[in-house]
């Protein structure tokens, strides 16, 4: 049995494994990564691509009743974010590379790396 580093990444992967993940074999893995505006969206994706990241972009409209002026966590607004989707196999210090790179090449255009996430069987783990 593998253990993994005591941080929300580990404890990800300590979770796809006690679901029955093939840690052994590739996954498809989506980086998301937060940017603030189309702007920044498009420039990102292009240096995303330029860097050999299968990428795209994603619009979401936020809740309807959205109000930026109440503080509650279970509604948000508007916003842009790329994705990277990479197969692999799940491997910690892997992951944490790509996280870095995608934030690296993001930090200029405003963006964030904002976590992973593997599909298993519907659910999406991040």
């Amino acid at each position: 049995m593998t253990t993994y580093p005591d941080d929300a990444d580990g404890a990800v992967l300590a979770d796809l494994a006690a679901q029955g993940a093939d840690m052994s074999q590739p996954l498809l893995i989506e980086f998301p990564v937060a940017v603030p505006d189309e702007a920044s969206a498009e420039n990102s994706l292009n240096a995303m691509t330029k860097a050999g990241y299968s990428s795209r972009v994603e619009y979401d409209e936020g809740e309807p009743d959205y109000d930026p002026d109440v503080d509650d966590e279970d509604e948000f607004g508007p916003s842009w974010t790329v994705f990277a989707d990479v197969r692999m196999i799940p491997e910690y210090n892997e992951i944490m590379r790509i996280q870095a790179e995608l934030d690296r090449i993001a930090r200029p255009f405003g963006g964030k790396s904002d976590g992973w996430g593997v599909m298993l069987d519907g659910d999406a783990e991040t």
